[in-house]
């Protein structure tokens, strides 16, 4: 089940009963906000991994990894799945196609830590990042 709010403009909330959840999470969350989600269609799959020195730096990681491969990529994704996780490693398949400027709903140009906030509750964890946007000048 997705599991994530956006608890302001371009700042969310990812939830997951266990790591490859919140991960799994995280990532719809970040693809929502860049793109019409539910209009990208996940033709062609591709796996990537991700390292940190911790749990929070790993989760940092994977998502301004999920940024770049967006760029570099030049393709939208609609679907993740974690294959493998723990605190210093994540290993995952996401599927996607090319980017159709039709579905943009944002450029992003890297993630903002100032309400950054990785923690474990009682129903699994939870995870608050900020994004920012890419003003052209």
């Amino acid at each position: 089940m997705v599991n994530y709010k956006f608890i302001s403009d371009s700042v969310f909330e990812a939830n997951g009963k266990n790591l490859k959840e919140l991960f799994e999470n995280a990532a719809y969350a970040l693809s929502s906000f860049v793109c019409q989600i539910e209009q990208v269609k996940p033709e062609k799959a591709e796996e990537f991994q991700m390292r940190g020195y911790d749990l929070e730096s790993t989760m940092t990681s994977f998502l301004g990894g999920l940024i770049t491969i967006i760029a570099t990529e030049k393709k939208f994704f609609s679907k993740f799945e974690v294959k493998e996780v723990n605190d210093k490693y994540v290993r995952f398949k996401m599927w996607g196609e090319p980017i159709k400027p039709e579905l943009l709903k944002n450029a992003l140009s890297s993630l903002d830590y100032s309400k950054y906030k990785l923690e474990k509750t009682k129903e699994g964890y939870k995870v608050i990042i900020g994004l920012k946007v890419l003003n052209e000048i």
